[in-house]
């Protein structure tokens, strides 16, 4: 089943679209199942977790921490994350350049914009930016390179409310593209839509989707 979830979604995305499938509390087994179909990209949201799977699992995976990290739990994932999401505060980010400097590596980032009608949810605002990006400034000896935005939509039915907001989140990542990384490639990566709506996230400019139940199930 999960073999061809994944195999479903990959006819509906177009090529330019990363799916990152979501294996928060899902059994080793399942995550197999998914690599034995392809799958090299998988998110997680508690670093423990994260840990214990990176340490069972085939080392060609390339983990995306997706979840609220904090900084005193930087260090056990800074050796092989492939991706942090979720980067909130320059405080973390300093942190993570710290940690992969340690470990002799350039960690990729996404910065979390708070784009949802909830107050549960973590990110930046806009207007944060110009004493973000100003003061970490992307100085070359930096361990850490910033690829793009990350958001949650509103969980809610209202199609229209998470259409403004992916679009919200879209404007954000223009915004910045031109005015702090409009030479910097790599800045290319949206990360917006799980399972319930990513395919509206891919409609307003989605490079990256989250997708955990649909491709593994409902939580048990």
């Amino acid at each position: 089943m999960i073999t061809e979830n994944i195999k479903q979604i990959l006819t509906q995305i177009p090529n330019n679209v990363k799916l990152v499938a979501v294996s928060k509390t899902k059994p080793l087994a399942d995550l197999e199942e998914a690599y034995s179909a392809g799958q090299r990209d998988f998110g997680e949201n508690k670093v423990q977790e994260l840990t214990e799977k990176f340490e069972h699992l085939p080392k060609d995976i390339r983990w995306h921490f997706i979840g609220h990290l904090q900084t005193n739990k930087v260090k056990y994932i800074a050796p092989f994350v492939h991706l942090i999401h979720s980067v909130d505060s320059l405080k973390l980010l300093n942190e993570i350049d710290k940690e992969a400097k340690k470990n002799n590596r350039v960690i990729d980032c996404l910065l979390e914009f708070f784009i949802a009608d909830e107050e549960t949810k973590y990110g930046l605002d806009l207007s944060d930016m110009d004493d973000f990006v100003g003061a970490q400034n992307f100085v070359p000896q930096r361990n850490i390179r910033i690829c793009g935005v990350m958001g949650m939509a509103t969980f809610t039915n209202d199609t229209e409310q998470i259409r403004r907001e992916f679009q919200s989140l879209h404007q954000i990542f223009q915004v910045l593209k031109e005015k702090y990384f409009a030479d910097q490639p790599h800045f290319c990566e949206i990360s917006m839509g799980m399972s319930d709506d990513y395919r509206l996230a891919i409609d307003e400019g989605s490079t990256m989707i989250r997708v955990g139940s649909t491709i593994f199930g409902k939580r048990r």
